[in-house]
């Protein structure tokens, strides 16, 4: 990979009226400001188009490729100031940590989903890349997080998209600045739209030990015995909601962990949610990254969600939970990780593709996790 260009982004002066930072093959990339103040990078090919916030978590605000909106439902019509991603929630992906992750419980004091998802970033810039003859943009944005007597990080969040694709890649970049162990959770939270009739393809059958019901009910929940049943009713028979045909079964919200997700000759695993036209949402990545996948289905009258694989380094009951199953993590003084993964949006004929991947990966003698 060759890095024609690097174009240094800056915020000042921007309005509401794009302004075009480069156009290279089927590639553009222009910068706005939403009323709301929060500055926003537009990327674009021949088939749609991300809106990322660059200084702001490096949020993906909104993904539209192929006609097809991907982003959840929700009562935001713009990305919000805030400190919490509570304040802001009606983003199609965000970075999910890095010191805490997950819902608080009892017997912890971080905010839902940790510092990160609202994090200002100190600088941002895009890089041309080429590969094969084929261009795409990279845009990368950079936090220095520093607490007095407490962690020191630098965070390097990215988005690359190519030309002529719906998928583009995310990754993150984590490296420890402390003279001490750093404790990281971290979960790729890549909101999907809700999509009614949607089937989910999975390289792991839907058995109560591959897909496995959350009993633990978070605060935010406000569970009836109807709910409870139903739980206890997915414990036993998780292929419920294999196809997303009940509307009423997701408010509240359920929430499942896949174990045991097989893999290919690269050591990734991929997971669809097929639309009744055939199309596709889609989602890659390496479990040897990320060792847990969440899904988190939600559908009541303010927000619309089928989160149907967020990887992540642990499970999302909060820290205390989460330390004691052994799911935080520790990077060494001086110490680098890195997550990455390849998500968006497959046309018909991509879809079936990818279905007969993730089937072949679930028949007899394909290639196990």
């Amino acid at each position: 990979m060759r890095i024609l260009a690097t174009i240094p982004l800056h915020r000042d002066g921007l309005s509401s009226m794009d302004r075009p930072v480069i156009q290279a093959g089927g590639l553009s990339a222009a910068l706005f400001r939403y009323e709301s103040g929060i500055e926003a990078l537009r990327l674009r090919n021949e088939r749609g188009e991300l809106v990322v916030l660059p200084w702001f978590g490096q949020m993906i605000w909104d993904a539209t490729f192929d006609g097809v909106d991907l982003a959840m439902r929700s009562g935001f019509d713009m990305p919000l100031p805030s400190d919490t991603i509570g304040g802001t929630y009606g983003c199609f992906a965000f970075h999910s940590g890095l010191l805490r992750n997950g819902v608080p419980a009892a017997g912890d004091d971080h905010a839902a989903h940790g510092e990160f998802p609202c994090a200002r970033m100190r600088s941002a810039w895009l890089e041309l890349l080429e590969q094969d003859g084929r261009l795409s943009l990279r845009l990368t944005s950079e936090r220095d997080h520093v607490m007095g007597f407490g962690p020191h990080y630098r965070a390097r969040p990215s988005i690359t998209l190519a030309e002529g694709s719906a998928l583009f890649d995310l990754a993150l970049s984590v490296d420890n600045r402390s003279g001490r162990p750093m404790e990281l959770m971290y979960m790729a939270h890549v909101n999907f739209a809700f999509v009614p009739g949607g089937r989910i393809v999975q390289p792991v059958p839907f058995t109560p030990e591959a897909v496995v019901v959350r009993r633990a009910i978070p605060g935010h929940v406000q569970p009836t015995d109807a709910y409870r049943a139903l739980i206890d009713t997915l414990a036993s028979a998780p292929d419920r909601m294999q196809v997303l045909d009940e509307p009423d079964r997701y408010d509240p919200e359920q929430v499942f962990y896949i174990k045991g997700l097989n893999t290919d000759e690269a050591g990734c695993t991929s997971l669809m949610l097929q639309r009744p036209d055939g199309d596709a949402f889609a989602l890659t990545y390496a479990p040897a990254e990320f060792p847990h996948c969440v899904r988190w289905l939600l559908d009541d009258p303010d927000q619309g969600v089928a989160a149907f694989a967020l990887p992540s380094t642990c499970e999302p009951e909060g820290y205390t939970a989460e330390k004691r199953k052994g799911n935080v993590r520790l990077v060494p003084p001086g110490g680098q990780t890195h997550f990455s993964l390849t998500l968006g949006h497959l046309d018909r004929g991509e879809a079936g593709h990818m279905a007969q991947r993730i089937a072949a990966l679930n028949t007899p003698g394909g290639q196990g996790s």
